[in-house]
């Protein structure tokens, strides 16, 4: 079964010990990300900047691999979600010039929405995902269906982003992609412009951006960098995405140089007044241990000694590629890191970085053993690769070994019809990570395909029995004659489903929150979208989108933790709130 990782709930990184030798700040720097980019977890500009003069811009890789073009300081990287802090400026300058209130309701500058949930919903919590309206990138198959379609801004709202409310607005926190989709189409509506026009003329034409845009796939644009997710056994093209989707929460494109210089913008009155500005960065909504949501950005707190700093962020994430904005105003620290390789570290590289700058020693990232372990069978066979790996797997310190990345290996080999080699990963993958119901599924996947049923049954009984709710693996038993139970739904009230309600700490600053909706649970982590949970007994409980289950667990009948199994892990949290 085809199990690819969706949403990162909790990364448990292993690193060596081997520590960075005395070098200037800008060498430490540029070892480490030349590091990560060697280990396929990065590629693309990096700029740093501390006591507001730069340290390091630069490339890494390459902003076309089929060309050899490599990534340069003004290459073009589409942001992400990075767009909605210009989004947010947008909406200011028009509360500023009496076109729009916070406090204005959804229905008053988009007349076409439904009254029943946009009379609800202001400005104000569209601006800080309070506004309880489902986020459409949320939507099961959502990007499969849609992805290549283009639609007007107003035709989007009404199909996609005008569901019933999840919660009550103003009661939570939800990241919300449908939120600032809408705010775009007000912006529109109150200026007569396009939002594209709107950014040109009001933002980007201020401050002299002229790397910075709306993307496009049509107009040809100087040193546009290509997106790329990694694989097992190397990198694949991003898969097309037309840009009317992402729209006001997602569809710009910049460089590292121009982000900055926006950066330097937010904190002059260039644009707005200081009293917007300080209403931007307002710690609007707490959304995990310190960290709260303002207007587009996420306002979090770093301790340097005695000194309590304030951080100012937001990252981004669109097909092919990943970027984040890090600033700490007070001591002109900012980490811009643009790749166009998708699903990276760009947080933990981020933190690194900061530590470097405050004089603090960092070690180096491990490698995934799963792509070392394709090097060997490319390089020396699979018989040698087999024998290496369990020695390879002991050493902790320099090599990571992640279920998904081994599944995604085996799959790889599957596809290139090299059986063998992808039997070999898989066995290796269930010896690794035994009490995973997925790695059995896909081991009798290739079983089959090899032609050996036995085997292949004993594994899909292996998946059932761990994950009941494998209802792929109970359709292929059958098919292959074997008597199995259909999963069994299973059903809680709204009034035992609220006892899992509340906030639980898997790491400092990284919380999983539970909540409900009648009948409906949901789960969310520190900056991550929202998923719905399912149960499968009064205490556990799955996700449909991503291999992983939660526990709850308790102490004289109060839910007082979770442990959350993911990638072959168990990772308990403390019930906080």
């Amino acid at each position: 079964m085809k199990k690819f990782t969706m949403m990162v709930l909790f990364v448990l990184s292993v690193f060596s010990h081997s520590v960075l030798i005395a070098q200037t700040k800008a060498e430490k720097i540029d070892q480490l990300i030349s590091k990560y980019k060697e280990y396929h977890y990065f590629n693309g500009s990096a700029l740093v900047v501390d006591d507001n003069k730069p340290v390091l811009k630069k490339g890494y890789g390459m902003a076309n691999m089929e060309w050899n073009i490599p990534n340069t300081p003004d290459t073009k990287f589409r942001l992400g979600s990075i767009t909605k802090q210009f989004t947010s400026m947008l909406i200011m300058q028009l509360v500023e010039k009496g076109k729009i209130k916070l406090d204005g309701k959804l229905t008053d500058y988009l007349p076409y929405y439904r009254e029943d949930t946009g009379g609800k919903v202001t400005v104000h919590m569209l601006l800080n995902h309070t506004s309880g309206i489902p986020s459409y990138t949320d939507q099961s198959a959502f990007m499969k269906d849609v992805s290549r379609k283009n639609y007007k801004p107003d035709d989007f709202i009404k199909e996609f982003c005008s569901g019933d409310l999840q919660f009550e607005p103003g009661t939570k926190w939800v990241y919300n992609n449908s939120g600032y989709f809408i705010l775009g189409a007000i912006i529109e509506h109150a200026t007569g412009m396009t939002y594209e026009e709107a950014l040109t003329k009001n933002i980007l034409e201020p401050l002299g951006l002229k790397k910075t845009g709306y993307d496009n796939s049509d107009p040809i644009i100087e040193k546009r960098a290509a997106g790329y997710e990694k694989t097992a056994t190397g990198f694949r093209n991003s898969s097309f995405l037309d840009m009317s989707l992402p729209y006001a929460a997602g569809s710009m494109y910049s460089t590292v140089e121009d982000l900055y210089k926006w950066d330097k913008a937010l904190h002059s009155d260039k644009l707005v007044t200081k009293k917007s500005l300080e209403k931007i960065f307002d710690r609007s909504f707490l959304i995990g241990g310190t960290a709260y949501y303002g207007y587009g950005w996420t306002i979090d707190q770093k301790v340097e000694g005695r000194d309590t700093l304030k951080v100012i962020t937001h990252g981004g994430g669109i097909n092919g590629f990943n970027t984040i904005n890090y600033m700490i105003p007070a001591k002109g620290q900012y980490v811009i890191l643009l790749s166009n390789l998708g699903h990276v570290p760009l947080s933990e590289m981020t933190n690194k970085i900061i530590d470097i700058l405050n004089g603090k020693e960092v070690k180096m990232p491990a490698k995934s053993l799963a792509y070392h372990l394709a090097d060997i069978i490319k390089d020396d066979g699979i018989e040698t690769a087999v024998q290496r790996f369990s020695q390879l797997k002991d050493n902790k310190e320099l090599f990571i070994l992640k279920e998904n990345e081994m599944n995604q290996l085996g799959y790889s080999y599957l596809g290139l019809n090299q059986i063998d080699e992808a039997l070999a990963v898989f066995k290796l993958n269930v010896e690794a990570f035994p009490k995973s119901g997925n790695v059995y599924d896909s081991y009798g996947e290739a079983l089959l395909k090899k032609g050996n049923k036995e085997e292949a049954i004993f594994n899909y009984k292996k998946a059932v029995e761990l994950d009941p709710r494998n209802t792929g693996a109970v359709k292929i038993l059958k098919g292959l004659g074997v008597n199995v139970e259909e999963p069994k739904e299973v059903k809680l009230t709204a009034e035992a489903l609220k006892q899992f309600v509340g906030k639980y700490q898997l790491a400092p600053g990284f919380v999983l929150e539970i909540t409900v909706n009648g009948e409906q649970i949901y789960a969310q982590a520190t900056g991550q979208p929202v998923f719905e949970i399912f149960p499968s007994n009064e205490n556990e409980f799955y996700l449909k989108v991503v291999n992983a289950q939660i526990k709850f667990v308790k102490e004289k009948g109060i839910v007082t933790q979770l442990v959350l199994f993911q990638n072959g892990r168990e990772m308990p949290a403390k019930k906080i709130e």
